[in-house]
């Protein structure tokens, strides 16, 4: 049987929780209305999506628009990304690089994700 889901807990707890900000990011970035934003939207959702049914390339997109989303966010914002608003969205894409690059979720992908 070939089930598909949007979240897959058995997986270790590092990828559940790193599935779950990937789509609460998702939302969040649809709803803004920000053509690059609606992009990286997708591009998270899509990460989680593959993630929940183990898939290799969801796992590589969700890690790539992370890590380029926490890039972006220092360079548009420099040294101001410590200040108050911006401090919270660089703690949670933060978070959320390092749930996706946890050893415990590196190893579970290598292993079992096609």
């Amino acid at each position: 049987m070939n089930e598909r889901r949007f979240l897959n807990q058995a997986q270790p707890q590092t990828l559940v929780i790193a599935t779950l900000l990937l789509y609460v990011n998702a939302v969040f970035d649809v709803i803004s209305l920000v053509p690059i934003l609606i992009l990286f939207g997708l591009a998270l959702a899509a990460g989680g999506y593959g993630i929940a049914n183990e898939q290799k390339w969801g796992y590589g997109l969700a890690v790539a628009a992370a890590v380029f989303r926490v890039a972006l966010l220092l360079f548009w914002y420099g040294i101001d990304v410590l200040e108050f608003p911006i401090i919270l969205t660089l703690m949670f894409d933060g978070a959320l690089v390092a749930l996706l690059l946890h050893p415990e979720s590196r190893d579970y992908q290598r292993i079992w994700f096609k």
